[in-house]
């Protein structure tokens, strides 16, 4: 009897931790802080600076799964949406600008739930 209410006790707790939705490790002010080099950029088009690209850098390797990149773009949307005249055309470029390729897109605009 006691080693049913044990295993039970110990199926119940792996159902509870299966079920249970890792909470999102991206933060907003760690997206922030990794884009805020690319502010005058994003303003002003031009080149990204070296520090722009690794903030893009660090910002791609925080998000790997899906959640972390709909709440990175969330953020991103957040914060693009806060400043004032970001250029769209100098977001959707940065990436490329920077050398590396992401789904995070950088713009007030995006449906951010239809990242994968």
């Amino acid at each position: 009897m006691k080693g049913a209410v044990v295993i039970a006790l110990l199926v119940a707790l792996a159902m509870i931790h299966f079920m249970a939705e890792p909470a999102s490790a991206v933060k907003c002010e760690d997206v922030n802080n990794a884009l805020d080099p690319c502010l005058s950029y994003l303003t002003g088009g031009g080149a990204p600076s070296s520090g722009c690209c690794n903030g893009v850098r660090i910002l791609i390797s925080m998000a790997p799964t899906t959640r972390d990149r709909q709440t990175a773009c969330q953020c991103a949307k957040d914060a693009a949406s806060r400043n004032s005249n970001p250029r769209e055309d100098a977001a959707a470029a940065l990436p490329s600008k920077c050398g590396v390729q992401t789904n995070i897109p950088i713009s007030p605009n995006t449906d951010c739930s239809s990242i994968s």
